[in-house]
């Protein structure tokens, strides 16, 4: 009533323009304004994602950590088991030769059932990767003997092991434990101190 007539002025809301006199005025569409919103809210729900992703993987590696640290006690106190399964056996042979010395008159068959009992033994150990070092007659191998003597002799070579005193082991290839031995040093005949 008091400005312009009401013939000038159109609405095209529809459109997203109104239009006053001369003038046009540009307005932003609905969809616009929600678009930033949308993108954070698919920014949320995959930071969601990543957390709910992060407290699973978590949750698994501290069930692994578990996991290791019980089979690891486990081993350490059970690890043992088959070895000392196949080892009762032998102490049971023991026992009973032990048993039926007082009664022996036959000591040859002593002896005999002792042989057949460390046989058992040296079969249990070499099926769980125990094997000796063979030594007498062999060059003198630092890595494998340990020398508890040098033996002066005109017959045999240097560093050739003349005596073993104590046999040497490996588990699997690795070094149990040395062989102690006694080893060769040439001399010419008649040269032999004394």
């Amino acid at each position: 009533m008091f400005g312009k007539p009401a013939e000038e002025t159109k609405d095209k809301s529809a459109e997203g323009t109104q239009i006053s006199g001369e003038e046009t005025v540009e307005t932003t569409p609905a969809t616009e304004p929600e678009e930033p919103l949308t993108e954070l809210e698919e920014a949320k729900k995959e930071a969601l994602e990543n957390y709910d992703r992060y407290l699973r993987i978590s949750a698994e590696f501290d069930n692994y950590k578990k996991r290791v640290q019980k089979d690891r006690t486990d081993l350490l106190n059970y690890g043992n088991e088959r070895l000392i399964k196949e080892l009762l056996p032998i102490i049971d042979s023991m026992e009973r030769a032990l048993s039926h010395l007082s009664n022996a008159e036959d000591i040859d068959a002593f002896v005999e059932g002792l042989k057949l009992i460390y046989e058992q033994l040296l079969v249990s150990l070499k099926k769980h990767g125990v094997e000796s070092i063979a030594a007498i007659g062999q060059e003198f191998d630092p890595n494998f003997h340990e020398a508890m003597m040098k033996v002066e002799s005109d017959e045999i070579a240097d560093n050739k092991i003349v005596e073993e005193f104590e046999k040497g082991y490996l588990l699997n290839g690795r070094l149990l434990r040395p062989s102690k031995v006694s080893i060769a040093q040439h001399v010419k005949k008649g040269k032999k101190k004394k």
